[in-house]
């Protein structure tokens, strides 16, 4: 079961926690290396892990019949390599999760006590793992893990969408065997699931860096400096020179459509016939002012507004 006392799982589930605390975001790496997170601290994304925690601890004590406490442990970002080898020689389920229409595909990673323990409670069991664990995933076990994808990505959709649209899905796959590249660099994150006060066992979602560069701006903190003191005299002359800066304005009547064969007969007096309501656009260059009626005023063609167009604050940026 989840948690087992038993002393083949207990050192498996302590073999996956770090023996080393997680390394921070790097800023400035060091001369001639290469920097394995453009980022920055991920503060977002470590956000975004702890509100995720909370919505996969419904989709485990499903899937494990137990009540569970769950956490998200410090964002780690380093090469695949590296992370496999933290991992060691014990076998564990590597599901691919699609994200969006994209080729890009995060990476859901569980140990294989915990894949079997879930299979063990599925098929009505008390959630007990085989002793000694299997050397290959049963079909029943990769049909679980598929499973347990398929669950975990409307959490995983819905945690992301104040960031980006992104959804996920899982991927067929031989689940034996993971989907990236020893040099590739993977952002690593990790969640904690433990009954009561027992140690917890960890499930960890990789992200590969080159598929979150086009989210990197939502990613990245913003740091907002003291506003500066604008000088009046300064402020006063920029107003003065942008209140006199001349723009066209122009109503189209009609935009008639005709054929290129009948463009090509055009003559000398032929007549194209327009037809235009009783309101026209009023455009100030590219944009749209508002709308308004068609007359006269001192002797000259005029239009009436009857409508402006509100403005807001993104129209001046």
């Amino acid at each position: 079961m989840v948690n087992s006392p038993s002393q083949t799982l207990a050192a498996e589930k302590q073999a996956e926690r770090r023996e080393r605390p997680r390394a921070g975001a790097e800023h400035a790496p060091a001369l001639g290396a290469s920097n394995l997170n453009p980022f920055g601290d991920l503060v977002t994304l470590q956000h975004l892990s702890a509100r995720l925690a909370k919505s996969l601890k419904g989709v485990f004590e499903t899937m494990l019949r137990r009540e569970l406490r769950c956490f998200a442990e410090p964002i780690a970002v380093q090469r695949f390599a590296d992370y496999r080898a933290e991992r060691g020689v014990k076998p564990s389920a590597w599901q691919p999760l699609a994200m969006g229409t994209a080729r890009a595909r995060a990476q859901l990673v569980l140990g294989a006590g915990l894949v079997h323990e879930m299979l063990d409670a599925f098929f009505g069991g008390d959630g007990e793992a085989p002793q000694p664990l299997p050397t290959e995933f049963s079909p029943a076990a990769e049909a679980l893990v598929q499973r347990l994808a398929a669950s975990i990505a409307a959490p995983l959709d819905a945690a992301w969408e104040p960031i980006a649209p992104i959804a996920f899905k899982p991927v067929a796959a031989n689940i034996a065997m993971p989907d990236l590249h020893g040099d590739e660099a993977v952002v690593v994150t990790r969640f904690g699931f433990a009954e009561g006060e027992r140690k917890p066992v960890f499930v960890d979602l990789l992200y590969p860096v080159a598929c979150l560069k086009p989210h990197g701006a939502a990613l990245s903190p913003k740091v907002h400096g003291p506003v500066a003191e604008v000088e009046p005299q300064w402020r006063s002359g920029l107003t003065r020179a942008v209140m006199n800066v001349r723009f066209p304005i122009r109503s189209v009547l009609a935009e008639p459509v005709l054929p290129l064969g009948r463009l090509l007969e055009l003559k000398e007096g032929d007549v194209i016939p327009i037809d235009f309501g009783p309101e026209v656009p009023v455009m100030v260059a590219a944009r749209r002012l508002g709308t308004g009626q068609v007359g006269a005023a001192n002797g000259r063609a005029a239009v009436r507004l009857t409508q402006l167009e509100p403005l807001s604050e993104e129209d001046f940026r």
